[in-house]
């Protein structure tokens, strides 16, 4: 009898150790199957949100002031948009006061002009400058003496800072009002109380519409009325909502 006394060849050993591995991996990984098969499933969990919410007089007003333009020529038509906006710029930084009384520029474009043959035919263009804060007052009053610029809307909000006060207080109203839900339905199943699994709290900020100008204000605008926009705040509701799973015990 002839006993082969050979050792296995590299490429054999490596077979072996590779056949040997993946049989590991997939014993680990029946298990794994198994073990997640077998996994107790959390009983006696429950679904619920709930929100608080308060309706408050908006303190934020913008007013967006425009101007138009037309010429031949494209540069004419953005210069004078350009001298418009430094004129109204102008006027109104004397009475900026953070918070209460901002100014800033808006929209800036020119465009062109075409004929019905598809040509170009002039160039037109329109700039804004808006104005905003708390001070309504103030606001109301300078953006009716702003030169060369009409009223084209006015819009009410609420202030970051009015927001930022008020969502703490909502936000406790609504976490009281999840856990009363929480303990009174853990009551009606018949447990003596409950413990929180998971959650989750958003907030909103519910605008009121946005006020545009009125014709007669902006046809007394156009005749150079120095008068005050007539002008009325809204409402906002700032609500927080909190929504989460508790596990009834």
């Amino acid at each position: 009898m002839t006993v082969n006394t050979q050792m296995p060849s590299p490429r054999f050993a490596s077979f072996r150790h590779a056949l040997a591995i993946g049989l590991a991996c997939g014993a680990l990984t029946w298990a794994s199957v198994a073990n997640a098969q077998t996994a107790p499933v959390p009983s006696n969990v429950v679904q619920l949100q709930a929100s608080g919410s308060v309706d408050v007089p908006q303190d934020w007003l913008t007013v967006r002031l425009s101007t138009t333009r037309e010429a031949s020529d494209a540069a004419t038509v953005q210069n004078q948009l350009k001298q418009a906006t430094e004129a109204a710029l102008a006027g109104l930084r004397a009475q900026v006061r953070p918070g209460d009384f901002e100014v800033r520029t808006g929209s800036f474009g020119v465009y062109p002009r075409y004929a019905s043959a598809g040509k170009i035919a002039g160039w037109h263009g329109s700039a804004e400058v808006i104005i905003e804060g708390r001070d309504i007052e103030r606001i109301s009053a300078a953006a009716g003496k702003v030169p060369g610029m009409t009223v084209g809307q006015m819009g009410f909000s609420l202030s970051r800072e009015a927001r930022r006060k008020l969502e703490s207080q909502v936000q406790a109203m609504a976490i009281d009002r999840f856990k009363a839900r929480a303990a009174e339905i853990a009551q009606g199943f018949g447990f003596t109380g409950y413990q929180l699994r998971e959650v989750s709290v958003s907030a909103a900020d519910e605008p009121g519409r946005p006020i545009y100008a009125r014709p007669m204000a902006m046809e007394a605008k156009a005749a150079m009325s120095d008068a005050p926009i007539p002008v009325e705040a809204g409402t906002s509701t700032v609500s927080v909502t909190v929504s989460g799973s508790v596990q009834l015990r």
